[in-house]
């Protein structure tokens, strides 16, 4: 049951990032009712993650929480925001064994 909470909070940190995100097109009094949304999907998602705890590890449960977050977080901005997924193709990789810093074996 506490995978299933922390699945819950994970996708209500998605949810304060829908609400960031639509609160940057608007203003006046639609901006509050975005901003309030934001506020209770946050405390929500805190609230959720640590009811999931009381059973869960922490160094298993913070790691997932973030990744769906972090995840649902590119993919609501790249599908419902339109924002470029071109982050590989702006900053490259570089080759660090060539530079010197990792060892080449």
């Amino acid at each position: 049951m506490n995978w299933i909470i922390l699945i819950f909070a994970g996708l209500c940190e998605v949810g304060f990032a829908y609400c960031l995100g639509r609160s940057k097109a608007v203003s006046g009094y639609e901006w509050w009712t975005w901003i309030a949304a934001f506020a209770a999907f946050y405390v929500l998602s805190a609230v959720l993650l640590a009811k999931a705890i009381q059973t869960l590890p922490i160094g298993t449960a913070y790691p997932v929480w973030t990744g769906i977050g972090a995840i649902g977080a590119v993919l609501v901005g790249i599908f419902v925001f339109r924002e470029p997924a071109t982050f590989w193709l702006r900053y490259p990789p570089r080759d660090y064994q060539s530079r010197g810093f990792l060892p080449s074996f």
